[in-house]
């Protein structure tokens, strides 16, 4: 979904085997049934649900072949603990999903407009925390990636009168922090935005 990891797309063991990301919109049934839609072999929602298609599952969210993987990943890996595979991985800084309070009835009207300000940033070149902009996905809102891979994403709760933000950077904490700065700022121009419910 658009809250995942950005490393989906830049890891170099799924670009070697040709794997192809693509970012949709957040929630279990929109991950399923586009998952299914895809015939893609994995879907993934950064809230823990993943979605394994043939042939290593049925198409729903499967706990128990998740554990599966895991297992089959060790395996692989003879004398490491799992904490050894995840020291492996890419490291990432990003926030936790942030939400400040917008109205129901004006959410996503701040939304399409936040979407307009981030697309006519794009055609002028404009840079977004100092790079210019590499992608927008609008999907579910919008999410911004920099040059650098660091991404911003705002998008109106669907159950809830807030909106969503969440980022996150490959680079540093700095440079995650530099992408909130940006993302919240645009969102400070509409007096409807409130407060973030974090502390």
């Amino acid at each position: 979904d658009v809250k995942s990891t950005g490393l989906f797309a830049t890891d170099p063991v799924l670009i070697a085997n040709g794997a192809r990301t693509e970012y949709w919109k957040t929630g279990h049934s929109y991950m399923k049934r586009r998952t299914h839609e895809l015939r893609a072999l994995v879907g993934f929602e950064k809230s823990g649900h993943f979605f394994f298609n043939t042939p290593f599952g049925r198409g729903y969210d499967d706990g128990l072949v998740s554990a599966l993987a895991v297992c089959d990943m060790l395996d692989r890996n003879p004398g490491k603990i799992l904490s050894d595979l995840r020291d492996a991985l890419p490291k990432t800084w990003s926030s936790p999903t942030m939400s400040p309070h917008c109205a129901d009835e004006t959410k996503y009207s701040v939304v399409d407009a936040v979407v307009s300000h981030f697309k006519e940033a794009q055609a002028k070149g404009a840079p977004v925390a100092g790079q210019r902009i590499r992608d927008l996905v609008t999907v579910n809102g919008i999410r911004v990636t920099v040059e650098d891979g660091s991404w911003g994403l705002v998008r109106a709760s669907s159950n809830k009168p807030e909106l969503v933000v969440v980022v996150e950077s490959p680079v540093s904490e700095a440079r995650m922090r530099d992408m909130f700065v940006a993302i919240d700022g645009v969102l400070r121009t509409h007096p409807e935005v409130g407060a973030y419910n974090q502390t």
